[in-house]
C-alpha cells in the first residue's frame, strides 16, 4: 500500500472537536473506476442515440477517454448532470431547449445503473458504524441527483446511518459552493469549523474552504492525484479506511 502523504501539521488549525464528517460519494465511498466507467458509456450511448463514434467523442468531451480513464478534476469526474449536459448538447450543437430532456435521459442512467455497479472503496457499514459510535454526525455531498444518491447508499448502509444526503439538485448549490456543507451543518446543528470534509477531487476540497470547515481531506479512491490534492487538502489519505484512526493519532476528538 502506498504510505499517506507527508502532513505539515503547523499547516492545520489546532486540533480540537470534530463533531461531523461530510463524505463526497463517488470516489470517496464508492470507487470510481469501477463504479461509474461502465455508467458513462451507457450514459453516452443513450444520448448517442447508440451512434458509437458520437458516445466515444461525447465521452472525451467529459473527461473519459478510450480506455476507460476519467480525469480528475474533469466533467464526469466532478461534475453535475447538468454541466455534462451542458457539453454534450454543445457537442451535438444542440440549444438551450434541449438540455432539460437531456439532463432527464443521462439522470435516468445515473439512477438506474449506478446502483447496479456500485463497488464500495469498503464495508460501509463498519467504517459509518465506527464514526457514529464516536459520537460524530454523517453526511455525504454528491455531484450526483440526491435521488441517484440514495438508492446507491440504500443498497449498502441502513437509511438511519446516514443524517444528511445532498445532490446537486437538493437546493444547496453544486460544488465547489459551500452551500451542501452549510446545509449539513444546519440539519445536525453544528458549526463548519466542527466539520471534516473528505473527497477525491478539489471540487470537494474548495468546497470545504469556502464553508470555512475544520478539516478537508483528500482521497486517492477516485480520480484525483495525491500532488494536486496535497496541494490544497490539509492531509491526503489512501482512502477513507484510514480516516478514523488517522482523526485519532492526530487529536481530532468528537465533540459533546
Amino acid at each position: 500500500m502506498t504510505p499517506m502523504a507527508p502532513v505539515d501539521m503547523g499547516s492545520l488549525r489546532s486540533p480540537g472537536a470534530i463533531r461531523g464528517v461530510l463524505f463526497d460519494k463517488d470516489g470517496t465511498l464508492f470507487d470510481f473506476q469501477r463504479t461509474w466507467v461502465p455508467v458513462n458509456r451507457v450514459a453516452a450511448m443513450a444520448v448517442a442515440e447508440q451512434d458509437p463514434k458520437l458516445a466515444k467523442r461525447l465521452l472525451e468531451r467529459a473527461g473519459q477517454d478510450e480506455s476507460g480513464r476519467v480525469a480528475g478534476g474533469s466533467l464526469l469526474a466532478a461534475g453535475h448532470t447538468g454541466e455534462i449536459a451542458a457539453a454534450w448538447a454543445d457537442l451535438m450543437g444542440l440549444d438551450d431547449t434541449s438540455l432539460p430532456g437531456l439532463v432527464r435521459r443521462i439522470d435516468e442512467v445515473f439512477q438506474r445503473h449506478g446502483p447496479e455497479h456500485a463497488a464500495p472503496v469498503t464495508d460501509l457499514s463498519s467504517l459509518l458504524n465506527d464514526l457514529r459510535s464516536r459520537g460524530l454526525f454523517l453526511g455525504v455531498a454528491t455531484s450526483d441527483s440526491e435521488h441517484a444518491a440514495r438508492r446507491m447508499l440504500a443498497r449498502f448502509v441502513a437509511p438511519d446511518m446516514l443524517d444528511y444526503i445532498a445532490g446537486y439538485d437538493s437546493g444547496h448549490g453544486g460544488k465547489p459552493q459551500p452551500g451542501m456543507v452549510y446545509g449539513f451543518c444546519r440539519d445536525a446543528g453544528i458549526a463548519p469549523a466542527e466539520v471534516v470534509v473528505v473527497g477525491d477531487n478539489l471540487h470537494d476540497i474548495h468546497m470545504g474552504k469556502a464553508a470555512g470547515c475544520g478539516l478537508t481531506v483528500g482521497v486517492l479512491s477516485g480520480t484525483g492525484e495525491r500532488a494536486i490534492l496535497a496541494a490544497h487538502a490539509d492531509v491526503v489519505l489512501n482512502s477513507i479506511v484510514e480516516l478514523p484512526a488517522w482523526l485519532a493519532e492526530h487529536g481530532h476528538r468528537a465533540g459533546p
